[in-house]
């Protein structure tokens, strides 16, 4: 017996605990369904002033889904959402499932040709887009694709608050040629698409996510995957209905969609969002709604601890502090245990583990590996075996370094339209993460090294040859490589270096200048270095680990 086998931080850390739970519902639908008939009239969606109850938020996702089915959306076709943390991302997942329909989630800071790509690849028949987004980035996009219905939105609506600090600049905006969100729901409200049955094996949505050969991929999330990790959350925290969930984390990434909105319709716990981080408002916000739990990157609390209105007891209710998505500094942790009295618990996953894999329990701490000064990520969760695995694929043993393969009901599917890649990072259904660290003699796991080349900026996964094609669209670009540097904000920050077509000539800012007004803005640059040549092997391929020692 191996020391995965028995589970040993289960019976340590968890006491009374099950190792394994049941998934308790065959879809998010089902999931959200039941919540809708034990507390109908409980808020589910909090928006500044406004509130949505789980009964007008079951009215409004059905008369989305009747909208979009009446304008010729079929059960199977995608929808994609391309929008910040607005009560209306919520309606359009939820109604795409009713629809029978697979929702994409797409980052509102992509620009043409990021948009481009995700709804090509996905192939999305539907999009639904900030009015502002759509004017300055889709209107151009959507006709190169196979979207034919556009609806966009205002960041304005369920609210009246109107918060300067938020909405300085926004202002309704017409969009010809589109349908308005507000008026959809409207005419079809009291309306509801046929009646579809979905199953755990049913996509649920497509999430992309940068992948070992650069482009996009669309992991493939079912509603098995979705159910089960919403109640990991909810088993593994303790959230009830009585909790307030503050949606720190953006909506269209993994946390977003799982550890926010799925938990909240599991667990019938009101999400509090608020379009964009500010950490002033978001401390207001979480004495005004008394939030009890969040889960977000790490720089998002270290924002809060440089707030100005950041007192002593300004997350007194905020007793359910979770974090992943980047490395956490022990001395960042520390810190804000001093500067609120509470603790942040490790959270780590990927997007193909739809959210967790693994947690610190509440209540613990996590420990810190003397050698690396890593902080632990937690242990395995329910159901869950993690496996540390030799370049052969053998076991290792506790303390011994190799790549993180983890086996769970949250492991997604695969790759949308990607099956050498499916096959490549998960043979037999089983991720092989390209994550590098060891579980130590407690069964305590370490994160300290990736094997891929990713850059990770405050959650965001950046693949460096996507700036480099960019940078090499530059008329005096020879050369370029990307890597990522240590960052005391972000965990790590984007830095190219640079070599020069003869006779051309480039600044550092002017490169810099270029690709951000390409790329969205976590990906380009923020330093560049320019060389005479960048270093080679004898074959050609770029040495970025002698740049990375130079850093």
């Amino acid at each position: 017996m191996s020391a995965y086998d028995d589970k040993p931080w289960l019976a340590r850390y968890r006491p009374g605990q099950p190792a394994e739970i049941a998934v308790e519902f065959d879809s998010a639908l089902a999931m959200f369904k039941a919540a809708v008939e034990r507390n109908p009239d409980g808020d589910i969606v909090r928006y500044f002033d406004g509130r949505l109850t789980l009964r007008e938020l079951d009215e409004l996702t059905d008369a989305f889904a009747a909208g979009i089915t009446d304008a010729g959306f079929s059960p199977g076709e995608r929808a994609a959402i391309y929008a910040q943390n607005v009560p209306q991302f919520i309606i359009a997942q939820i109604g795409t499932w009713k629809a029978g329909g697979i929702a994409v989630s797409i980052n509102p800071m992509n620009r043409e040709r990021e948009l481009e790509q995700l709804l090509t690849d996905s192939g999305a028949t539907v999009l639904v887009t900030l009015q502002s987004l759509y004017r300055d980035v889709a209107a151009n996009v959507v006709p190169r694709t196979d979207v034919r219905t556009v609806i966009t939105t205002s960041e304005l609506e369920y609210q009246t608050r109107g918060d300067q600090r938020i909405f300085a600049g926004v202002e309704r905006i017409e969009c010809p040629d589109t349908v308005d969100m507000a008026e959809l729901l409207q005419r079809f409200r009291g309306q509801a698409s046929p009646a579809v049955t979905l199953g755990p094996d049913d996509v649920a949505f497509l999430t992309y996510t940068s992948g070992t050969t650069g482009p996009p991929k669309g992991a493939i999330t079912t509603h098995r995957n979705v159910v089960f990790n919403a109640q990991t959350y909810r088993d593994w925290i303790g959230i009830g209905p009585d909790d307030v969930i503050l949606g720190v984390a953006p909506l269209f990434h993994i946390t977003g969609l799982v550890g926010h909105i799925a938990i909240s319709l599991l667990a019938g716990a009101p999400l509090v969002l608020m379009y964009r981080f500010d950490p002033a408002v978001t401390i207001e916000t979480i004495k005004t709604e008394q939030a009890t739990f969040t889960v977000g990157s790490i720089t998002v609390f270290i924002a809060l601890m440089n707030a100005p209105n950041a007192d002593g007891d300004a997350l007194a209710s905020l007793t359910k502090i979770y974090s992943g998505g980047a490395p956490i500094p022990p001395s960042t942790v520390a810190a804000f245990q001093e500067a609120f009295g509470q603790y942040i618990h490790n959270i780590y996953g990927l997007t193909e583990t739809t959210s967790p894999s693994h947690a610190v329990p509440l209540g613990s701490t996590a420990p810190v590996d003397p050698a690396s000064g890593a902080l632990s990520v937690g242990v395995p969760v329910y159901n869950t075996v993690v496996r540390i695995v030799d370049d052969e694929g053998k076991d290792l043993p506790p303390g011994e370094i190799g790549e993180l393969v983890t086996d769970g009901p949250q492991v997604v599917a695969g790759y949308w339209n990607q099956p050498e890649e499916t096959a490549g990072a998960l043979p037999g259904g089983v991720l092989h993460t390209g994550d590098v660290g060891f579980m130590d003699e407690d069964g305590w796991f370490y994160i300290v090294d990736r094997k891929k080349d990713q850059i990770n900026v405050g959650g965001y996964k950046v693949w460096p040859r996507e700036v480099e094609d960019v940078l090499y669209e530059h008329e005096a670009v020879r050369e370029a490589a990307v890597i990522g540097v240590p960052d005391d904000y972000r965990g790590e920050t984007v830095k190219a270096y640079v070599s020069l077509r003869p006779g051309k000539s480039a600044t550092p800012d002017e490169l810099i200048a270029f690709t951000k007004q390409r790329m969205a803005a976590y990906k380009y640059p923020r330093l560049v270095e320019i060389l005479d040549e960048i270093p080679k092997t004898v074959t050609g391929k770029l040495l970025r680990r002698e740049l990375r020692a130079r850093n």
